[in-house]
């Protein structure tokens, strides 16, 4: 049977989405993780937080850091976060274990501070950008968008609201790992096909 370049056959003779390569913590993310509808304002408030972070990098490496981003911020317990003081972005400049980045560190905190502000579910601003179902499954890789149109508009949305490193690209990896578009591609395990 020829595979195609889609699609990558793991050792454990499922076809995965090519993306994936042959990382097993990547594996087990695709398997488990990406495209699972994710529910909750601290779930949804981490994976903005990540999803920022990976900006200009693989998610690979992001992937990786998890643990030690959930450590650096508090689980991404919403509150604990918005409470960081500038001392605290001193201290996490200096933590190798994750993206020493000052104006993405400070995103997660300001990130924090307006989903407290907010009035309404985080999750429920997020899922209210979910598209319209009839959208073709991707046959390749380069059938998936980098941009939509209700990414764009999720992240012109937040801006307003005064979220930062939340851009069109950066909405739509999230809309796509919280499982609102399903973009495996046909012939992967998880697509149904």
């Amino acid at each position: 049977m020829t595979v195609p370049p889609s699609l990558l056959v793991g050792t454990d003779a499922r076809a995965r989405c090519a993306w994936v390569g042959t990382d097993p913590e990547y594996q087990r993310y695709h398997d488990e993780e990406w495209g699972t509808p994710l529910l909750g304002d601290q779930a949804v408030f981490e994976k903005i937080s990540l999803e920022g972070f990976q900006a200009g990098l693989s998610w690979i490496t992001i992937l990786r850091r998890r643990p030690a981003f959930r450590a650096a911020f508090a689980d991404f317990e919403i509150d604990r976060v918005a409470a960081m003081t500038p001392d605290d972005v001193e201290r996490l400049l200096l933590d190798a274990s994750i993206i020493r980045h000052r104006g993405k560190i400070n995103a997660v905190i300001t990130n924090a501070r307006v989903t407290q502000q907010l009035g309404e579910s985080l999750s429920d601003v997020l899922w209210s950008f979910q598209p319209e179902a009839g959208r073709p499954r991707p046959t390749r890789l380069s059938d998936i968008p980098a941009i939509t149109p209700e990414s764009s508009a999720l992240s012109a949305e937040l801006r307003r609201r005064g979220y930062r490193f939340v851009g069109p690209t950066t909405m739509y990896a999230l809309m796509q790992s919280a499982g609102l578009v399903d973009d495996h591609v046909v012939g992967c395990w998880r697509s149904g096909t």
